[in-house]
């Protein structure tokens, strides 16, 4: 596939705006720049000429790729500022990572189409999640020390988020407000949550695959050694500032808009699900 100076020039461009809004919106709500990642990926890999029977996976192990250094330094700024909850960290972590695992092993030998359906499904949730939300929807309030409720909890969110590409707060930070945890701690903890997924979800898409004729050049596997060296630089020079306005105002209108950003993202993605 030819591709001009000026085309490559614009392509370069839109990476690193996306790593820009993706390091700003993990330290600002704490939901992992991977749920903005994934689906601009998925848009702009047919300018390289992309398969389309490898692009979702493509699109998933690269922003997990991204996820790590923007999970690192969102929970070590958060750390700095109190708002981390260590003993929620340690109780979940261990399931988290058994849901990572199986998830890699599922999305590995899953088709796009089935990725891309996930992904769908799962943004529209969050989406109606962050435009609704209230106050009072409280499920419980012992997350940390009830086993029946804090283990499906932390498999869903290992299980579905290496799955999407999402460095897990987009799904933890939700979770956690429905058991009560402070809106602060929840992003926090969400942010260093990203450690347990992006990490082994990255080694679990770069061996699935390892080796697969359609895969683009200057891929590791499902990750895209491009689209990560454009990305996760600018990514890191915005996380501080998301850090410090999460800690100065309300977020409810920005959350509001998020929410419609993805209720668009979900519909975008179930008519290429479709075929459309």
């Amino acid at each position: 596939m030819e591709t001009d100076l000026p085309h490559l020039a614009l392509f370069a461009f839109a990476l690193v705006v996306t790593g820009c809004v993706s390091g700003f919106l993990a330290g600002l709500l704490g939901v992992g720049g991977g749920i903005i990642v994934v689906p601009i990926l998925y848009l702009l890999f047919p300018a390289l000429g992309v398969a389309e029977e490898v692009r979702m996976h493509l699109a998933v192990g690269t922003s997990l790729a991204t996820v790590i250094p923007n999970a690192f330094s969102s929970a070590r700024a958060h750390l700095r500022r109190g708002s981390f909850d260590d003993e929620l960290f340690r109780k979940l972590g261990p399931p988290i990572f058994f849901g990572v695992v199986a998830g890699c092993l599922f999305g590995g030998k899953s088709s796009g189409r089935a990725l891309l359906l996930i992904f769908a499904c799962i943004a529209l949730l969050v989406a109606f999640y962050m435009g609704f939300r209230r106050n009072t929807w409280i499920i419980r309030t012992d997350l940390k020390t009830s086993v029946v409720w804090r283990i499906p909890v932390a498999l869903f969110i290992g299980w579905f988020s290496v799955l999407m590409g999402i460095g897990g707060g987009t799904l933890s930070v939700p979770l956690f407000n429905l058991f009560n945890v402070d809106m602060r701690r929840a992003v926090g903890t969400g942010a260093a949550i990203g450690l347990i997924i992006g990490i082994p979800g990255l080694l679990g898409f770069v061996l699935v695959g390892w080796g697969n004729p359609l895969l683009p050049p200057f891929s590791l596997g499902y990750c895209s050694l491009i689209g990560l060296v454009l990305i996760v630089p600018s990514s890191m020079l915005t996380v501080g500032y998301g850090v410090s306005t999460a800690n100065t105002i309300k977020p409810a209108l920005l959350r509001k808009t998020f929410g419609g950003f993805l209720l668009l993202t979900s519909i975008k993605m179930f008519f290429s699900a479709l075929g459309y």
